[in-house]
């Protein structure tokens, strides 16, 4: 008489289960993202610890004053100016043709109208518009000469002497072709005070 073979698969299964579950955790979890941290520390040890930016103060001690992927908020008349702060290091996520996003617009344009009444150009689009993300830490070439007559004017400097500056943090398309061109905030302003960059 042949003998009846089990069909009681469940514990398998469940063994099977545990055991993929145990190595996805381990190696999704330990294994791969320390290899990873690996590979970036030896192959761009700078981008993978924030593209931080460090200055040597005069009395030579040495202080991070942020990163070059962050953008942060200059309102000081002799300073570059970045896009809108948006408050919140978050998009606002308002409907571009909304009655809300209009009146910010409009007060942001009257912001710059009031900072600077002598400049009578068009304002860049992006001045008076936050970022996708809040924190976009560029502008366009663009947006930088709109500000730059004020800048001269406010720190006693020639106009060309700023757009040396500008033209130094200022990046080009990546690859050559993506992207546009952009000025890093940041770093531009830094240079401004006479800060000493050391990355």
């Amino acid at each position: 008489m042949e003998e009846k073979k089990s069909t009681n698969t469940k514990p398998r299964i469940w063994i099977a289960g545990l055991i993929c579950a145990v190595f996805m955790t381990v190696f999704c979890g330990l294994i791969y993202p320390l290899a990873m941290t690996g590979i970036a520390q030896l192959t761009m040890p700078r981008q993978a610890n924030g593209s931080l930016i460090y200055v040597e103060e005069d009395d030579g001690s040495v202080v991070c004053y942020g990163s070059e992927l962050v953008g942060q908020e200059f309102t000081g008349p002799h300073y570059l100016i970045g896009r809108p702060d948006t408050g919140s290091a978050a998009a606002s996520n308002l409907s571009a043709v909304s009655e809300e996003q209009a009146a910010l617009v409009q007060e942001r344009i009257d912001w710059w109208h009031e900072l600077d009444p002598q400049n009578t150009a068009d304002i860049p689009m992006e001045l008076v518009t936050a970022s996708g993300s809040g924190l976009d830490p560029h502008i366009s070439p663009a947006a930088a000469e709109y500000q730059v007559p004020r800048i001269a004017r406010e720190r006693g400097m020639g106009e060309d002497e700023v757009r040396a500056v500008i033209a130094k943090h200022t990046d080009g398309k990546d690859f050559g072709f993506m992207g546009e061109d952009r000025v890093n905030v940041l770093m531009v302003n830094l240079e401004l005070d006479g800060k000493k960059i050391i990355s």
